[in-house]
């Protein structure tokens, strides 16, 4: 299963993921999944959830995000960062429950 906060802040997981070769990034628009770089499209079931990291916001819960590492079928790893709880973005949301959360080789 998919590991949660083992890191401090989004700005330290985005590096640490980095480190892991997730070095992309995804964006969800018409239900589903966009590579930044090279526009490729991608459908839910092409992508699996590798990890997930959730931080709030000390001072504003306005501040409260979410970092999901994504594999693609064909390799690509990248990151898909968005907000949630009040200022969620329901697309992208109801998108990402789709998507499958693999279990990670070391937690086996």
């Amino acid at each position: 299963m998919a590991k949660l906060n083992k890191y401090d802040t989004l700005v330290h997981a985005l590096q640490g993921l980095r480190l892991k070769g997730y070095k992309y990034d995804f964006d969800v628009k018409n239900g589903k999944f966009i590579h930044r770089e090279t526009k490729k499209e991608y459908k839910a079931s092409d992508l699996g959830i590798t990890e997930y990291h959730r931080f709030e916001g000390m001072s504003n819960p306005g501040d409260s995000s979410v970092v999901f590492a994504l594999i693609a079928s064909d390799g690509q790893k990248g990151v898909l960062t968005t907000s949630y709880g009040t200022y969620s973005d329901p697309e992208l949301m109801n998108t990402l429950e789709k998507v499958k959360i693999l279990e990670r080789e070391n937690s086996k």
